[in-house]
């Protein structure tokens, strides 16, 4: 018999949430490592919210939907409130229950300076390697390390003069017939101006610098982002986020390479990267640190500071080639998580909002890691 085409509404609905969401779905593997990571860092979490007062909402649940972002690649906040309200595995995943209402979308603003104050992201970044399930899939010997560029959510006309006032003026313009237009910003010429990270500064993003990424791209308005990639399945594990500058690359990777080496006690440790560190000075500190520096050679014009004593061994070759993954987070980070132009202002906000999508390409891989 046909069925009529007919909504009946009924005065109660039973759903549960659980059954809803198949059981091979990859959130359940995901939730899972997000609950126990999140377990650990209850402490950190009462420590950032008062004793009295009214109730908040669970940071857990706001980092659970951050996540959420990411996964899904949703472009504002706004979106994501509006997909929590008529998705039932959004709402699974971050626990809120079929009737309860999603909060607003400045929650999250709200919610980010107290969450950067305990400097959530990276203790999540290292709660979520820290499972048992989780860390037999790390390499304790075996590194690779590199930086790439964030686009700084700052224009260049707000790139201005250090020691000019020119009074913050709100934006004006002026039309074809020279009349003054509100709204708009004032027309610069910027022909013939030499500017440079020492004599001027952005208005709108202070920490924000000009950098030029190669000879012949144009300078932009950028910070830096660095990864240290376990070679085992290519899982980040840390993360740092600097000013940019010729030297920060390797300045970072001296940093995360330190605390490798200090977990790793006396074993044997290797670092792979690209030319871009061929320097005497980094190889010279990574011995120092009693790591091997398994680094391309940069042979242009110049004298490699990798010698035939570490590129004739069958290692150098395998890091090399690894190494490469490390290409791989960055275009998931910045393409997925949209982190190639942040849209936070500050360093610490930019740093935060990498080291967290450093944390959720982690957890993208992990279903299938697990699974094998």
């Amino acid at each position: 018999m046909r069925g009529t085409d007919e909504r009946a509404g009924s005065l109660f609905s039973y759903v549960d949430l659980e059954s809803r969401i198949p059981p091979k779905h990859p959130l359940r593997a995901i939730r899972a490592i997000v609950n126990e990571a999140l377990s650990t860092l209850d402490a950190d979490f009462a420590g950032l919210y008062s004793r009295i007062g009214r109730p908040s909402i669970p940071p857990e649940q706001l980092l659970r939907a951050m996540l959420l972002q990411l996964f899904y690649a949703i472009r504002s906040e706004r979106l994501l409130v509006e997909r929590l309200d008529f998705d039932l595995s959004f709402r699974w995943f971050v626990g809120l229950g079929i009737d309860d209402r999603v909060w607003d979308a400045s929650t999250f603003s709200k919610n980010r300076d107290r969450l950067l104050d305990g400097d959530v992201a990276v203790a999540l970044l290292a709660a979520i390697l820290d499972r048992p399930q989780v860390k037999r899939l790390l390499s304790t010997e075996h590194f690779s390390v590199d930086g790439t560029l964030i686009e700084a959510w700052a224009s260049m006309k707000s790139f201005r003069p250090k020691d000019v006032d020119d009074g913050q003026d709100p934006p004006t313009g002026s039309g074809s017939t020279g009349e003054h237009k509100p709204g708009r910003n004032g027309e610069v010429d910027f022909h013939g101006e030499k500017r440079s990270n020492a004599t001027h500064a952005s208005t709108t993003d202070p920490d924000a610098m000009l950098y030029r990424k190669s000879p012949g791209a144009g300078a932009v308005l950028c910070y830096m982002g660095h990864v240290l990639m376990e070679n085992r399945n290519g899982l980040v594990v840390d993360a740092e986020t600097t000013r940019v500058s010729g030297h920060a690359e390797r300045m970072a990777a001296v940093e995360m390479i330190k605390g490798v080496t200090s977990a790793s006690g006396k074993r044997h440790v290797t670092v792979g990267a690209d030319r871009g560190f061929d320097t005497r000075d980094f190889v010279e500190d990574l011995r120092e640190l009693g790591a091997t520096p398994h680094v391309a050679q940069n042979t242009a014009g110049r004298r490699s500071a990798i010698d035939g004593r570490t590129t004739r061994h069958p290692g150098y070759a395998a890091s090399i080639r690894v190494r490469k993954r490390i290409e791989e987070v960055f275009g998931w980070i910045k393409g997925s998580a949209g982190q190639r132009k942040t849209k936070v202002r500050g360093l610490a906000k930019v740093r935060f909002a990498f080291t967290f999508a450093a944390a959720a390409y982690n957890l993208v891989r992990l279903p299938k890691l697990m699974a094998a």
